[in-house]
């Protein structure tokens, strides 16, 4: 795996993995207190990473990164269902999938823009050294938050974070950065042992149950109807946004020789749909339409994914594709649709006690789904393009937006699953 693989892989591997434990030490020790903790471990990982003096070093400066992430986002949810009640909740837990998803798609944007820039003759380092000032904001805002726990205390469960971290970073590892097509056979047993030890690890969750202990993932997230479909639109959903995302750029530079910045602002129409749908869901049609905004938003993100093959079909493979912007603030309405009715619907039927483990199990299976899109899509579109030119990228583009039309089918299945059963009434 070369350098470059490596950054990305020493973020993203310990952040998928630690998310399940860093939703339940949000209910053991307190979620303001946790989250405090990981924003400051994000803050000196930052400035690490700016001053890194060579490739290893910022790779282990990387894994601090991700590890301090992992245990400010799942924290997000529990103090939110802390400090707002009624259609303030709804309001408040529609916000999360779209500031996340405006995270997700600025951030190739503001780091193209910075290290074009190279202020100070800072290159790349800007893009770690932004960090620093969001993080004091962030920390200068947190006594504002409630120091929220479980009602019952648990305790961590070792004997089975153990299972789950070896499990989740078995299944992610050969899949970040990867060619599907091009998976080794230690690729494959690595994927097989992790699914292996999760069997394990679901298998000690109910003996820790019966026997009266406090299991990492409550089991009865999964009595509530929609919540393993929640899972299932998650993981999907998030495959198409990130994988689409990277298949965008890598076009753009394989197939055009674009440069990082121009590739980085194609994707602000994407940026300004979302931001735009997502205050008018949150605040206007989640409370009025509840979970019917949820296949509006996929239908929508279907339509723009289709007027962006039909672009794509069209386009001189040798220009700019100009004709794609409006497609692209098409998905972007559809996301920002979807993600605050999709959040609102997974999270409102649940209990206090089960929160740590839900916020923590959600955000693993996003990254999950992060990976497999980027896996996929990115698959699908290397395979295709080959060394054909830009011909060749032209048609590649256009079979991984295929796939994710076929992926965007699967969450509008599930998302219908979520609101099958009786819960689906608490959301109107």
């Amino acid at each position: 795996m070369s350098d470059v693989q490596w950054f990305t892989t020493a973020y993203t591997l310990p952040f998928a993995v630690l998310l399940i434990t860093g939703g339940r030490l949000g209910d053991i020790a307190g979620r303001r207190r946790v989250f405090v903790g990981g924003v400051t471990g994000f803050l000196f990982a930052s400035v690490a990473c700016a001053l890194a003096p060579g490739t290893s070093a910022l790779i282990a400066f990387r894994v601090a990164q991700g590890a301090a992430a992992a245990l400010v986002i799942p924290q997000t949810i529990g103090l939110i269902k802390a400090m707002f009640a009624g259609a303030e909740l709804a309001r408040a837990l529609g916000a999360i999938g779209p500031v996340m998803g405006l995270a997700a798609v600025c951030g190739p944007v503001l780091g193209g823009f910075l290290t074009h820039a190279d202020l100070f003759g800072s290159s790349w380092r800007a893009a770690f050294l932004v960090n620093v000032p969001l993080s004091l904001l962030v920390l200068a805002l947190a006594p504002k938050l409630v120091d929220h726990r479980a009602p019952r205390r648990p305790t961590l469960d070792l004997t089975g974070t153990l299972p789950a971290m070896a499990g989740v970073g078995l299944i992610v590892h050969p899949l970040i950065g990867a060619d599907l097509a091009a998976l080794s056979g230690w690729n494959w047993a690595s994927i097989g042992a992790g699914l292996m030890l999760m069997a394990v690890f679901v298998r000690h969750q109910r003996g820790a149950v019966a026997a009266g202990r406090s299991p990492l993932v409550e089991p009865s997230l999964f009595a509530h109807r929609g919540f393993p479909a929640a899972l299932v639109a998650s993981a999907s959903f998030f495959a198409v946004t990130n994988g689409l995302m990277m298949v965008i750029v890598l076009q753009l530079q394989l197939g055009l020789h674009v440069g990082v910045l121009a590739a980085g602002l194609t994707l602000a129409p994407w940026s300004a749909g979302l931001a735009l749908a997502s205050w008018a869901a949150g605040a206007r049609l989640v409370p009025r339409f509840g979970h019917r905004t949820m296949p509006l938003g996929l239908a929508v993100l279907l339509a723009g994914a289709l007027a962006a093959i039909a672009v794509y079909r069209t386009a001189d493979p040798t220009a700019y594709p100009a004709p794609l912007l409006p497609a692209l603030a098409v998905v972007g309405l559809g996301v920002g649709l979807f993600t605050p009715a999709f959040f609102t619907v997974a999270l409102r039927p649940l209990r206090p006690q089960e929160i740590g483990s839900a916020a923590g199990l959600l955000n693993a299976v996003q990254q999950l789904g992060a990976t497999l899109g980027v896996a996929v899509l990115g698959s699908v579109y290397l395979h295709a393009a080959g060394p054909g030119g830009a011909a060749a990228s032209l048609h590649a583009v256009q079979l991984a937006f295929w796939a994710a039309v076929a992926l965007t089918v699967v969450s509008l299945v599930a998302a219908g699953m979520m609101t099958g059963g009786p819960e689906a009434g608490t959301v109107r």
